[in-house]
Parts: C-alpha cells; sequence; structure tokens
C-alpha cells in the first residue's frame, strides 16, 4: 500500500513540474490595439507578430475600436478566459485601463505597454501598476516640445507668425499634455499667435474638415502643428483647395510615417516626429516572452532611445541618412 502511494506521489510530482515547464510554443499573448484599423497599431502589432514569430509563440489581436471601456473589458475577458499568459497593449485611456491591468497581473498575466506608459503619470516611464513587465514608450511632453521648438525656430523672423494646431482629442490625458506642452511652449513667444486648435481623431477627412473651418477665418496661416502624420494628410487636402501655396508654409507632424517622409522629401511638408512603433511591437513581445521564461526584463525602453536619426526629422536629415526607412505606411 505504502509503494502505491509512494508511486502516486512521484507520479504527481512529475506531472506537476512538467506543468511549471511551459515550451515558448505553448504561450499565448494577446494584442490589444487602441485601434486595428489604426496605421500605427498596424505597425505595432507587425512587430508583435515579427518577434512572436522568432519566439516560436502564438499572437492574437483584439480591436479596441479607439474605446476605453471596450479595452477595458477585453482584458477582463481574457483574465477570465484563462487562454493567455501575457498581454501587449497600446491602451486608448492610459489612465482608467490601470485597474484592470493590476487584475490582470494579480491573475498572473504578464503585461507590457506601448506607445503610453500606464499610470497617472504620462511622464514617467518606470512602470506605475506594480508588477506590469515592461514599458516600451516615450514622454508625450519631450516629443511635443521638440515640434513645438522646430515652430519657434520657424516663426522668429515673423511678425505675427500664426499658427493652427490639430491634435488628436484633448480629452485623451496623452494628447492633452501634448496640447498643453505646445501652448505653454509657443506662448512665451510673444510673436506668435495660435488662432486655432482642431481636434482630427487621427483621422485625415476629420482633420481636412477642420482646416477647412479654420480657413474660412485665418487664410493667412503660417504654420500647422500636428501631432500627427494622419492630420497633416487632411490638411494639406484642404489648404492646396483654398488656393494655398503648402510650400510658403511649415508644417510638421508626428509619427515619420511613409506618407511624412515622402511629403517631406518633395518639399511640402517641413517636418514630422520620428516614431518607431514596429520597434515598439518587437520589444514589448520579447519583454513579456522574456517575462514568461524567467528572463531579466528591463522595467522599460524609452522609444526616443532607438531610433537611427534625431527625434525632428527634416528633409536635412533625410539626405544625411539616405538608407532610412520609415517604421509604418500611414
Amino acid at each position: 500500500m505504502k509503494s502505491k502511494v509512494l508511486a502516486l506521489a512521484v507520479g504527481l510530482a512529475g506531472l506537476l513540474s512538467s506543468a511549471a515547464f511551459v515550451h515558448a510554443a505553448d504561450y499565448k499573448v494577446a494584442y490589444l490595439a487602441a485601434s486595428s484599423q489604426n496605421g500605427f497599431n498596424q505597425a505595432i502589432w507587425a512587430g508583435v507578430q515579427k518577434a512572436a514569430k522568432a519566439r516560436g509563440v502564438e499572437v492574437e489581436i483584439f480591436n479596441g475600436e479607439f474605446d476605453a471601456t471596450k479595452q477595458y473589458s477585453q482584458i477582463e475577458d481574457i483574465v477570465a478566459g484563462g487562454k493567455f499568459q501575457a498581454i501587449v497593449i497600446t491602451p486608448n485611456d492610459s489612465v482608467g485601463i490601470a485597474t484592470a491591468v493590476d487584475e490582470a497581473i494579480k491573475a498572473g498575466v504578464k503585461v507590457a505597454t506601448t506607445l503610453f506608459p500606464i499610470g497617472p503619470k504620462l511622464d514617467v516611464l518606470e512602470p506605475q501598476v506594480p508588477g506590469l513587465t515592461t514599458t516600451v514608450a516615450s514622454n508625450p511632453a519631450i516629443g511635443a516640445k521638440a515640434q513645438a521648438d522646430a515652430v519657434i525656430d520657424f516663426c522668429k523672423d515673423k511678425t505675427p507668425c500664426k499658427v493652427a494646431i490639430i491634435i488628436g482629442q484633448k480629452i485623451y490625458p496623452f494628447d492633452n499634455l501634448r496640447y498643453e506642452t505646445y501652448l505653454k511652449a509657443l506662448g512665451e513667444h510673444k510673436n506668435i499667435e495660435i488662432v486655432a486648435t482642431v481636434e482630427g481623431n487621427y483621422d485625415p477627412d476629420k482633420a481636412m474638415t477642420g482646416m477647412q473651418d479654420v480657413l474660412q477665418a485665418h487664410k493667412d496661416i503660417n504654420v500647422v502643428l500636428s501631432n500627427a502624420d494622419q492630420h497633416l494628410v487632411g490638411a494639406e487636402i484642404a489648404l492646396q483647395d483654398a488656393g494655398i501655396d503648402v510650400k510658403s508654409l511649415y508644417l510638421i507632424g508626428g509619427g515619420a510615417n511613409q506618407i511624412a517622409i515622402d511629403a517631406i522629401k518633395a518639399g511640402r511638408w517641413d517636418a514630422t516626429l520620428a516614431q518607431l512603433p514596429q520597434s515598439e511591437g518587437e520589444y514589448a513581445l520579447n519583454g513579456v516572452v522574456d517575462a514568461l521564461e524567467g528572463k531579466a526584463t528591463p522595467a522599460y525602453t524609452d522609444e526616443m532611445t532607438l531610433g537611427t536619426v534625431p527625434p525632428i526629422i527634416t528633409k536635412q536629415v533625410l539626405d544625411a541618412h539616405p538608407d532610412y526607412k520609415p517604421e509604418w505606411q500611414g
């Protein structure tokens, strides 16, 4: 009888031991996109897929539809379902999602965030949710300040220098931080006049309509400053339709997609803020898989340290780096 009990105990121990060593091929990682239809998110997803293929990990994408409530529910469902061992997320609400992320971590799910830190402080890359595996992002205010400085430099010999701002949505914490950074930096220069603000919601059509409204009252603008290249696509159409020579203005966007790089090379746009969505996806996926395998994982990776060009990409920068390739199409 004792021998049977011992054999059973040994068998159970062996079963538990083998269960503890899950092979990479058995790992399943969910990518929670802010919106799977968004080009930037698609590029992050491409990076997640590339790294997953190299690591032999299964991945699946979830569409957040730019809806913070939906994305919150997706995390709850993933935790309840028990199918996924890790999550890579591009948060819609980087503050509100923290509670759901905390519950996922407590349930043993590894979580990496891309594009923005998760928590109340968008300028802090160190994990603000205890147990968060890794953050792959940058401080939105730093990029916004670099954009504003480029505008200030253009405007230095113009009085007044009239600026139209196109922001995603001021209700988003990250866009509000960018917008407040623009206002503070530009507001310190008396020759600069902010004549209008448009909320483009990362949609060229909405940006175009907004710019059309701006031009009804301010056809003499000098600068279009935007946090997103998608906005400049729509703004450029509105400017051209109004008979304005785009090359005479200063147009600066954000994201460094292929459309922006082509426009800068052609001399229609002046600059864009460099971003690396595919690299974000790769670093995040590798971070959670390393954590699952018990390997050391950096608490955060500052996206702005990953690039091969300066943060503000101009034609001069592109001429000096002829092999530069953007990480997303737009």
